[in-house]
């Protein structure tokens, strides 16, 4: 069985589109700051997801190119993201998101 270029693109979209809400939810609903910051990651990598297939679809590596530009900026929140986290470990001893409203004063 062959499957066609617009049928599989349609699958991986779908694909793409179930690992958002799963980050989606995942910033919704936890309260851990490190799950949150992997619950974005996993929302970076669904649309990355969506811009190979988006770029496979027209047949062009643009949609490679711009995930390339976009790994480049998560390589850098990944090492400031995690340089915060961190610092608000030392000085509260939690990572709980209800305690981090404490660092505004």
């Amino acid at each position: 069985m062959v499957i066609s270029v617009a049928a599989s693109t349609n699958l991986v979209l779908a694909l793409s589109a179930i690992l958002f809400s799963i980050g989606v939810l995942g910033v919704l609903l936890r309260r851990h700051v490190l799950i949150i910051y992997m619950s974005i990651e996993l929302m970076l990598n669904a649309a990355n997801l969506a811009f190979i297939a988006f770029g496979r679809l027209q047949g062009t590596i643009d949609g490679q190119i711009a995930v390339f530009f976009t790994l480049t900026v998560a390589a850098a929140e990944v090492a400031v993201g995690l340089g915060i986290v961190v610092v608000v470990y030392r000085e509260l001893k939690s990572l709980d998101i209800d305690r981090l409203n404490l660092l505004k004063f």
